[in-house]
């Protein structure tokens, strides 16, 4: 079994990318209060600066900024992943979902990225708003309304 060695940095600034098992589900914007209500419990509990966030219909990217002293991001993840997976109706799921007690509509693994500096932070803010851009659900950041892009300019989507 692998075992993942993750940099204990405490109050960093990283950048995610976390998907759905099933990469042609649309659930996350389908059932987008579902999600918003898993981070808004867990960042209640466990706090976390969201700097960028967007979420596609089976995919999401996005740059949290710990606490000082704080480096648990990967607790803060599987907490929100098995809230959001709760408020899903039960679905028939693998036995080996089963006997790590999974709900099965995550891939297991996330993909983070340590923000170097401004510079990095920047690229990683832009490209978590260009995001749906690129996939071609929308031709501007503006127009996709799963986005922080409307938090950080003011607007309503």
């Amino acid at each position: 079994m692998s075992r993942y060695v993750r940099p204990r940095l405490t109050g960093a600034s990283i950048f995610f990318t976390l998907a759905l098992a099933d990469r042609r589900s649309d659930l996350l914007v389908r059932d987008i209060a579902a999600l918003r209500e898993a981070v808004r419990q867990t960042r209640a509990e466990r706090p976390f600066h969201i700097d960028a966030w967007v979420v596609l219909p089976d995919h999401m990217h996005c740059v949290w900024t710990l606490p000082e002293g704080d480096s648990g991001y990967s607790r803060r993840w599987s907490i929100i992943k098995a809230r959001f997976s709760r408020a899903m109706p039960f679905v028939a799921r693998r036995e080996s979902h089963a006997t790590r007690r999974e709900h099965g509509i995550w891939q297991r693994r996330f993909w983070e990225h340590h923000i170097r500096d401004e510079t990095d932070m920047v690229n990683h803010v832009r490209y978590c708003w260009m995001n749906p851009v690129k996939h071609g659900y929308v031709t501007t950041p503006e127009a996709w309304p799963y986005s922080s892009w409307h938090r950080d300019h003011g607007m309503d989507p």
